[in-house]
């Protein structure tokens, strides 16, 4: 049984084990000076989890603070709610507003793919749901080590399955992602998962308890010992092969007690009796009361005894730190807790008030009827310690520039650019996904207007008016490595063009900061020099971050992943009818090239897939005023109906983006690159830059947009329909060949 308040007051100098929780010693004392008192157990516990990294952002909240400097206007309007909220909130029109968010579950993910990965989406899909909102999407993120090597056959198929069991139980499309690999994702693999939902304006929903004498009722699942302390105190560890000493259970998900939680949930936001509410995420209680708490106007009582269990062998401490899943917290005015109950009884959704909305300003939870945490809730949800680490220049970054791509060896003849070609096609981060995202439903609820294999997914929101939302989740970890300002701006560039390719608007951004341990210099430069990147980018591409999440102690023993900063950005488009695919649609169409090719092969899959792994030198630079003209030419074209298609050019340059073009829908093309190096025109990684195909008639009026916004303008060729890719004057290659080579790196490594 956990120890009372007083009992803690009369024996101050019992010893804890506090480290053991992840608990340092400074932060022991602080905990002991915000008490005066030692804590009671519970108390501990709840600091713990609390104060973990993956709850607290105490390594990264000085840093993330920079995100405040960004304007709270996105281009169609102000953000109904940004950073600090459960998912930021983007008026789209019409009445209608977005939330959208991406998480991690990165090492549950290790311990456990299946669960590890299903909960992670579980968990995203409640903050949505949190917000007031429907949710209608989810994607992922994906990252492992090298295709072949053991443990990424051990981990991917579970994760991908989580992935897909999770949301399609739940109803929801998955309308894209990305999957690559990397030596330094073995053993500490990535999952990323985005949810969007949808609402009117009239239906937001903040997490606040407010109103003594409310009630607090938990709902959902009953409370069991899958996961205590597991998010919280797993991403708070490096991750190696000898520690944690005792890892937490991984959560477990059940997806058709969600879908319950999540018809359950809206019914009541619908009755209009919820005055407050907060998911169970990491922390599980001692989040969901100490925030909802923190943000109120009063305090709050909760008994524990009242928690339904599924293990009544549970101490306090395992109820409060417990993250089992589908679960939610609401605050409720007395006369409608009836109400409330009626709606969960006819969802079939267990509810049971477990306390009530206080005066004052303490948390005070009881066991057995004794006090065993009383404590002021800011000091648990935001007022954790604050570190402001060291960081310096990784060493190794001077050599790395040095070691540029652009002085490798480069065979031109037609013969090994032709080989070049199907190596590039062939890498791993280029090659089909379709062994991933064939398990994803992309089309349930027939909203599902673009969905994987296209440059973002696209969702309508309105039957009406057809208005609708783009979704691109992206990371360039390779740039990122080379130049950590660069590369997360490259990763931001490179999922607004997606969002710019379809016709919609990009008007907002997520993110999920992937890194090493912040214990680690090099490690945190890197982090802090990625989000400088990003704030800049930002202000410059004119999008507000609505939120997102920081991942640390991302490495398997000393070893940290490539620095990678997922990016999730949101457009709109006014009627999705007017949304541009990414395949070759027409026979006799002209291909064009947008935008300006430089000597840019450093951190390339050029340089990786030809040259042994190479990674170093320059990334390409970074030009946002490039990427926000590319981006007007493509809205107004859709809205023109000038285009057949529109692919952005990115990993693998010109090539994958003219053969994935071609490969979309089996149609041939024949082109003349552009004079000089044809290593250079075919993989060079330079962004602001797509191909586009078009009818004749459409030409003088695309080739004008072009140049009313300064967007530079390259004939290719055309499409020929044919089963041909024609490098006119170079060579040619059938796209039985390249689709063979494209298609076979993961289905084999997996078959096998």
């Amino acid at each position: 049984m956990a120890d009372t308040v007083s009992n803690a007051m009369d024996t101050p100098d019992l010893e804890q084990p506090y480290a053991a929780l992840g608990v340092k010693d400074e932060e022991y004392a602080r905990i002991r000076e915000i008490l005066g008192r030692r804590p009671t157990s519970a108390e501990l516990a709840m600091y713990s989890v609390m104060w973990s990294e993956h709850c607290s952002y105490k390594s990264s909240k000085v840093h993330l603070k920079r995100f405040g400097e960004l304007s709270q206007e996105t281009p169609r309007g102000p953000l109904l709610a940004g950073i600090g909220e459960n998912a930021g909130v983007v008026d789209v029109g019409n009445g209608y507003a977005v939330t959208f968010k991406a998480e991690s579950h990165n090492h549950p993910s290790y311990v456990e793919p299946y669960q590890g990965a299903a909960t992670g989406v579980g968990g995203i899909v409640r903050d949505i749901l949190a917000m007031g909102a429907r949710p209608i999407g989810v994607m992922d993120s994906l990252r492992f080590g090298p295709l072949h090597e053991d443990d990424t056959l051990r981990v991917l198929p579970g994760v991908v399955a989580g992935v897909g069991g999770y949301g399609n139980c739940l109803g929801l499309p998955n309308i894209g992602g990305e999957v690559q690999f990397h030596d330094s994702y073995l053993g500490n693999p990535l999952v990323n998962a985005l949810c969007v939902g949808v609402l009117r304006h009239e239906d937001l929903h903040l997490a606040h308890a407010s109103g003594v004498g409310n009630q607090v009722i938990l709902f959902g699942a009953a409370t069991g010992g899958d996961g205590i302390g597991g998010a919280s105190i797993l991403a708070s560890e490096t991750f190696d092969e000898t520690g944690p000493a005792k890892r937490p259970s991984v959560q477990v998900g059940d997806p058709f007690m969600e879908k319950l939680l999540i018809e359950c949930t809206l019914e009541l936001f619908s009755a209009g009796i919820i005055n407050g509410i907060q998911d169970f995420g990491a922390a599980g209680i001692s989040c969901a009361t100490s925030e909802l708490a923190s943000a109120g106007d009063g305090g709050m009582k909760v008994d524990l005894n009242l928690v339904p269990l599924r293990d009544p062998s549970l101490k306090p401490e395992e109820i409060l730190m417990s993250e089992s899943q589908e679960r939610m917290m609401a605050v409720v005015e007395p006369a409608n807790v009836e109400r409330f109950m009626e709606i969960c009884r006819k969802w079939d959704v267990l509810a049971t008030v477990v306390g009530e909305v206080t005066d004052g300003d303490r948390l005070v939870i009881t066991w057995d009827d004794q006090v065993i945490v009383d404590v002021d809730p800011k000091t648990v949800a935001h007022e954790g310690p604050v570190y402001n680490r060291p960081y310096e220049r990784p060493a190794y970054l001077d050599a790395a520039a040095a070691d540029r791509a652009e002085d490798l060896h480069r065979d031109n003849s037609a013969e090994g650019v032709r080989a070049a070609l199907l190596q590039v096609m062939a890498h791993p981060n280029v090659s089909d996904k379709s062994w991933v995202t064939d398990q994803y439903d992309r089309y349930v609820r027939g909203n599902s207007v673009l969905a994987q294999p296209e440059n973002s997914g696209m969702l309508r929101i309105d039957e009406e008016t057809g208005l609708g939302i783009a979704l691109s989740l992206d990371a360039n970890s390779r740039f990122t490595y080379l130049n950590p300002y660069v590369g997360a701006q490259q990763s931001l560039a490179e999922a607004y063009r997606n969002v710019a390719v379809t016709g919609a608007e990009p008007v907002a951004v997520t993110d999920c900061l992937n890194f090493g341990s912040p214990e680690d210099p090099e490690v945190m430069w890197t982090f802090v020099e990625a989000i400088s990147g990003l704030v800049d980018a930002c202000k410059e591409l004119a999008v507000p971050v609505t939120g997102g999440n920081v991942s640390l102690y991302n490495q398997t023993a000393s070893t940290p992943i490539l620095p990678t900063p997922t990016i999730g950005v949101m457009g709109v488009i006014d009627d999705v009818a007017t949304r541009i695919r990414s395949g070759f649609t027409h026979a006799g169409d002209g291909i064009l090239l947008l935008g300006t090719t430089r000597e840019e092969l450093s951190g390339s899959i050029w340089a990786d897939a030809v040259h042994d792994g190479h990674l170093g030198g320059v990334p390409p630079q970074v030009v946002l005023d490039a990427e926000r003209a590319l981006a007007r030419v493509m809205a107004s074209a859709a809205r023109e109906g000038l285009v057949s298609s529109a692919h952005d050019l990115s990993e693998g340059g010109l090539a994958v983006a003219l053969l994935e073009s071609a490969l979309r829908d089996g149609l041939g093309f024949a082109v003349t690159l552009p004079e000089g190096d044809p290593t250079v025109a075919l993989f060079s990684e330079s962004g602001a830059r797509a191909v586009v195909s078009l009818p004749g008639g459409s030409l003088p009026r695309f080739e004008e947009l072009c140049a009313e916004h300064g967007v530079p303008v390259t004939r290719l060729g055309e499409v020929t329909g044919g089963e041909t890719a024609e490098f006119v004057g170079r060579f040619e290659i059938g796209l039985a060949e390249v689709r063979d080579a494209w298609s076979a790196p993961i289905r084999d490594a997996l078959r096998a």
